[in-house]
């Protein structure tokens, strides 16, 4: 076996590796957007979450990691589909972003009518 062989072997192993190293983290994704989306009332849309980054840093321990960012749609009342996100360090969730729905309601024009 020559060297390039020996690569091309660990480059594969690598890339199967990484595979399914995501695999695990992508479940661990989708079960902390399912919990976010059950706790805050929202329905979780699609039932699936998709990778928007991937890089590499160092957790709390000082080892290095893959941080992945995984976006994912929601809905507040079945007709609109609202963005989301969970991130991910190793396989620990990190943060994890749904933003509600705001609503203003008006105020009600102050009356200066006393009532006795």
């Amino acid at each position: 076996m020559d060297i390039m062989e020996l690569l091309a072997l660990i480059l594969m192993a690598g890339g199967v590796w990484l595979w399914l190293d995501s695999l695990k983290a992508r479940e661990s994704g989708v079960e902390a957007a399912r919990l976010a989306c059950e706790e805050e009332g929202m329905l979780f849309l699609d039932d699936t979450v998709a990778i928007r980054s991937l890089r590499l840093v160092r957790d709390d321990d000082g080892r290095l990691c893959l941080r992945r960012v995984y976006g994912f749609e929601y809905s507040d009342t079945g007709d609109n589909r609202r963005q989301g996100s969970v991130t991910l360090v190793g396989h620990e969730v990190e943060l994890l972003h749904v933003r509600p729905n705001l609503y203003v309601v008006p105020k009600a024009p102050e009356t200066h009518d006393a009532q006795h």
